[in-house]
Order: C-alpha cells, then sequence, then structure tokens
C-alpha cells in the first residue's frame, strides 16, 4: 500500500491537495470508482501520555519484575506481545533439544522478542511497531489502552491512577 494522498472536500467532490495532484493521476484511473475511507492522526498528547504512563510504571515496578524488565523498551514490547499485538512465527525442530538450540540462537536477533520452546516447537511474538507509519490512530489508542492495563495490573494500581501519577493528561 502506498503512502496516504490528502484530499479536500469542495462540497462536491474530493480533490487532492496540490502537492499530491501529481501522484492522483498516476495512482488512480478517471471514471473508476474507489472507496474512501476517513482515516484520524493520532494524537501528540495521547502519544506522549501514553509514555510518560509506561516510564511512570517501569519505575513503579515491584522487584519481582525489576530484573525481568531492564528497561521501559522492554516492558513496552513485552507488554505488547502479551496484548496480542504481535506478529507470530513457529519453527518446527526435529527434537526438542533442537529447538531449545534454535530459540537460544534466534534470541540474540531482537533481545525483545519473547520465545517459547514446547517440545520441538519454537515459537517468536515480536511486538508490533507502535510507529505513525505503522499503526494508524484506531489501532494505537487499543493497543495504548490494553498495554496501560497490563502495565497497571504489574504496579497494582488502575489505569487512570497511574496516568495520574505519570503527570500526563490523555
Amino acid at each position: 500500500m502506498s503512502a496516504p494522498l490528502y484530499w479536500s472536500w469542495d462540497g462536491e467532490s474530493m480533490k487532492p491537495l496540490p502537492r499530491f495532484a501529481e501522484r492522483a493521476r498516476k495512482q488512480y484511473e478517471v471514471g473508476q470508482k474507489y472507496r474512501l475511507v476517513e482515516e484520524y492522526e493520532r494524537s501528540q498528547v495521547s502519544h506522549n501520555h501514553f509514555f510518560a504512563c509506561l516510564q511512570e510504571a517501569w519505575t513503579q515496578l515491584p522487584e519481582e519484575y525489576a530484573q525481568r524488565f531492564p528497561s521501559v523498551e522492554a516492558l513496552r514490547k513485552w507488554s505488547l506481545v502479551r496484548a496480542g499485538f504481535a506478529t507470530e512465527r513457529s519453527i518446527v525442530a526435529d527434537t526438542p533439544e533442537q529447538a531449545t538450540e534454535i530459540g537460544a540462537f534466534v534470541r540474540p536477533s531482537d533481545p525483545y522478542a519473547v520465545i517459547t520452546v514446547k517440545g520441538n516447537v519454537v515459537t517468536v511474538y515480536t511486538a508490533m511497531s507502535q510507529s505513525r507509519k505503522n499503526m494508524g490512530h484506531k489501532e494505537f489508542t487499543a493497543s495504548k489502552q490494553a498495554v496501560l492495563e497490563i502495565v497497571s495490573q504489574m504496579v497494582g494500581v488502575d489505569v487512570d491512577t497511574l496516568a495520574a501519577n505519570s503527570g500526563k493528561a490523555a
């Protein structure tokens, strides 16, 4: 999929903004019908709120979690995986021993991946990118809420309390 084009509604039709006109001429065929879907921009305020809450949660982690999550990034990515915002790859080995070796071999390629070995199957879960390019408003909002619920439970507070302690409003 190509990058989005920006349009202006003139009361009768959608027209590409001048800087997108040439791309629109190349990308679309005159007379063809296309579906137009409104895409909401991600709020910088919401983005900042999310990362401030994560930082607050990370600093308040009980000792049982502190060693497991040496950085906010490690906590964020693990929480994304746990919340289901991840890609999953499975590798079937010939033996459970070989699966353990494969898991150990894969680990350095992504220190944030969650790797499980069950029998002779290695499963690698990689957190989805939350960059603006890769995650739109709706998916970011869902991932933000899911992650904040997970980390709030870990530190023993509700999401509202975590947000209040972070000093950032949503």
